[in-house]
This record gives structure tokens, C-alpha cells and sequence, in this order.
């Protein structure tokens, strides 16, 4: 990951919320009711009365250039909108060779890939592909196989460390826990809700219509997390409607261990 953000940490008393997605106007009143609100749970994965669950983070890597990719783009979509789901999608620029230079696409997506493909100890990297929070993959977003994923990590329980959205959503506050070996990272990645579409002119896909959701414009790391409660300044700049999913993530095994959503309001 490339475009660290400068920003103090601060040590912070312990948080009460994991995981929320919070819209920016409804913050100030999210805070103040994180003791008894909770995020829904995932359809068919059963849980305890009023536990509270952390969400699912389900990326994608696609490129506008790949024929199959389309298809993959379509069933991700299909499970993007679940309670409990933050799905993110990255454009990877890879295959602009074939004769379409990728919308979406920058280097650092690419890189974020590769650094799965080292963790889950895989031969190479492909599209389309699907990593469930930051622990296994679905090659080709297979419907059945990606949907079993996510239930499977949905009932896993992690105790993760709390993530809470402060100050007008300028600043988020990461709370205490065990940090992984290796030390973890908060992780900044801002994307576009909703999906978009793409005509291609050129390439394998040249006269289709490529669609996209939740499409990623930057990944930016914030500061290291050492298992104690610090604060972190988000990117500031941010285009209208650009929503910010912060994820808190191993460095060695890039395994998420929590994530969060500031939406755009």
C-alpha cells in the first residue's frame, strides 16, 4: 500500500462500538447511543440475542479488460448489499495490456493483491478474485463457494478491537486488543457505493457494458495499531459521495480484524 497519511496517534480510553457503519450525518448521535445499538447479522448465520458482530470484508479484483470478469462483477454484486457485508472492489491494471486501459485502476490495487498472494501463500495472482476477510479466497467469485465464505466468516467470533468514528468524521479511534504477530495496520480505503458502468471499446470486452459496485479510488495506511486504544486522522480530502471503509489488518498475514464504514451521509 502506497500514500501513508501523516497523523498522531493518541491514546484513547476503551470504545464501546466494533464494526459500525455509520452515515456521516447520523454520527454524533451514533456515538452517543453505542452502548445499545448493534449492526444487524448476516442472513442465515445464527447468532446470540443482541450480541454485537463485526462485519465481513469481501474485496474483489477485476479489471475492465478481463472476459471473464464481467460475470464475477455481477455475483459479487449480488452479495455486496447483505447486512454485515462491506464489499470493495478493486480495478487492477495488469491486463490494460490486452488493448483497454482500465477506468479504475492503480498500481497500488495491484500491490494490495500481491500482498494476499504471499499471505495465502499462492502461486500467482489472478482475475477475477475474491478475498474474504483477508484470510481466504473464491477464485472466479464462484456463487455458491462465495456465499459459503462469507456465512463461514460471519460466525466467527474474534473479539476484535473497536472501531468508533469521531469529531465529524475527521478522525477514528481504534480500541484495545491483541495485536497479531507481526503488528497490524489501520488501513484507509476510500471507494464509490453503488454500482457503475463502463462501456469498452476496445479489448476482450470491447462492445460490452462492464458493471461495477463499491468501486475503490484509494488505499491509504494511517498508522500502525500495537493493540492499545489510538486515534487516527482520515484522508481529508475526499470527492462528494465518496464513502471511507477503515479496516484494521495484520501485516504479516493480512488478516482483518475488523472493519468499518463512514458513509458519505
Amino acid at each position: 500500500m502506497s500514500g501513508a497519511v501523516s497523523s498522531a496517534v493518541i491514546n484513547l480510553p476503551a470504545m464501546r462500538t466494533r464494526g459500525w457503519i455509520i452515515p456521516a450525518a447520523a454520527l454524533a448521535a451514533a456515538i452517543t447511543a453505542a452502548g445499545s445499538a448493534a449492526q444487524p447479522a448476516t442472513p442465515r448465520v445464527p447468532r446470540d440475542a443482541g450480541a454485537l458482530s463485526e462485519p465481513v470484508v469481501v474485496e474483489l479484483f477485476t479489471a475492465q479488460g478481463c472476459a471473464g470478469c464481467p460475470e464475477a462483477n455481477a455475483r459479487f454484486e449480488s452479495v455486496a448489499g447483505e447486512p454485515g457485508v462491506i464489499a470493495l472492489t478493486y480495478a487492477v491494471d495488469y491486463w490494460d495490456y490486452l488493448g483497454w486501459q482500465d477506468t479504475f485502476a492503480r498500481p497500488e490495487f495491484a500491490q494490495r493483491q500481491r500482498a494476499y498472494r504471499r499471505a495465502l501463500r499462492l502461486r500467482d495472482i489472478s482475475t477475477p478474485q475474491v478475498v474474504i476477510d483477508g484470510r481466504r479466497q473464491v477464485v472466479g467469485a464462484q456463487a455458491t463457494a462465495l456465499q459459503s465464505a462469507i456465512d463461514e466468516e460471519a460466525a466467527r467470533r474474534n473479539f476484535p478491537p473497536e472501531i468508533e468514528f469521531r469529531i465529524g468524521g475527521k478522525r477514528v479511534g481504534v480500541g484495545s486488543g491483541r495485536s497479531p504477530s507481526g503488528g497490524a495496520e489501520v488501513v484507509a480505503v476510500t471507494y464509490t457505493p453503488g454500482p457503475q458502468e463502463v462501456d469498452i471499446v476496445a479489448g476482450d470486452n470491447r462492445g460490452r457494458t462492464v458493471r461495477h459496485v463499491n468501486v475503490v479510488r484509494s488505499v491509504r495506511t494511517l498508522g500502525d495499531w500495537t493493540g492499545q486504544p489510538a486515534l487516527y486522522a482520515l484522508p481529508g480530502v475526499r470527492e462528494p459521495g465518496e464513502a471511507v471503509a477503515v479496516l484494521v489488518q495484520a501485516k504479516v498475514d493480512r488478516r482483518i480484524l475488523n472493519g468499518a464504514v463512514l458513509d458519505p451521509g
